[in-house]
């Protein structure tokens, strides 16, 4: 079938940061019961679409071009439940620009937005819900970021409670490169256990701020993995530090880390930090809340 209209479109897969993140427990499936508030981050890859005669993708960092790259099971995912005769074949590339295996979430926003895209693309029209439903087959956090802004994700992430737009805060991200495991999340779910399990407090606390249209206070921002990412990865003190000595207050671990974060009410306040860490050498990024 000779491809219609080829001109590219453009999407941005923004990341993410937990302003929460409790576990709750451990579930009969062998997955642990979540409670995190999610918001999206105005640092995003860059997904370029057009239509094709088949399937194709590719990078600008090649050594993420393979089958299992989530952004390829979206695309087969989406040829599977749509069917390739409603299908048209598409050229998906993807520009990275947020950081790998960084508890940002990009890999999952990637796969996540290739849905819209092609949702949109071969005009198929599937509604959120099931696009979502979709998602949470690629990945527990996957969901959240077909309609990203701020949510509060439920069961492995999959069960999403949308919130009212935060007021923009900003925020200044400093990404270790610090070298990992690639099985980094599994490592530390495994150094969970019952004691460190909560009640999801924290997380309905903030959700009620939120609701209430008040400022994020930094005291209700809460990650169960916090101790143990230090705890597994000593190195990332010195990072944390860093932050500290620059001028960060509060200095938070996103997800399984290892990227940091700590918030500003200005954005003067967080690119002056920004250029502080720059130019000490470290990899860091000032951006704000957004709502896709």
């Amino acid at each position: 079938m000779e491809a219609q209209n080829s001109e590219p479109r453009r999407f941005r897969a923004y990341a993410k940061i937990n302003l929460s993140l409790e576990i709750l427990n451990k579930r009969p499936d062998g997955f642990h019961e979540l409670a995190s508030v999610m918001q999206t981050v105005g640092l995003y890859d860059v997904i370029t679409i057009k239509p094709a005669d088949d399937l194709q993708f590719d990078c600008n960092k090649p050594e993420l071009v393979d089958e299992n790259n989530l952004v390829w099971q979206a695309a087969l995912q989406m040829l599977e439940v749509c069917g390739q005769d409603r299908a048209r074949g598409a050229d998906i590339y993807l520009e990275k620009m947020v950081p790998v295996a960084a508890g940002l979430g990009g890999g999952s926003s990637d796969a996540a937005t290739t849905l819209v895209a092609l949702n949109e693309l071969w005009d198929l029209n599937l509604p959120e819900e099931q696009l979502e439903a979709m998602a949470a087959r690629l990945g527990s956090d996957v969901p959240f970021f077909i309609r990203g802004g701020t949510a509060l994700a439920e069961g492995r992430g999959e069960r999403l409670t949308v919130l009212p737009p935060l007021p923009m805060v900003w925020l200044v991200l400093l990404y270790p490169e610090i070298s990992l495991p690639e099985n980094k999340t599994a490592e530390l779910y495994k150094m969970i256990d019952r004691h460190d399990y909560s009640t999801g407090g924290v997380s309905r606390a903030l959700v009620a701020t939120i609701r209430r249209g008040e400022g994020l206070a930094q005291s209700l921002l809460y990650n169960t993995f916090e101790h143990k990412i230090y705890e597994r990865f000593p190195q990332l003190d010195q990072f944390r530090q860093a932050m500290v000595d620059a001028g960060a207050d509060h200095v938070q671990v996103s997800g399984s880390g290892p990227t940091l974060y700590t918030m500003f009410e200005y954005q003067e306040d967080a690119q002056i930090l920004t250029e502080r860490l720059t130019r000490a050498g470290y990899t860091a990024f000032a951006v704000s809340t957004i709502q896709p």
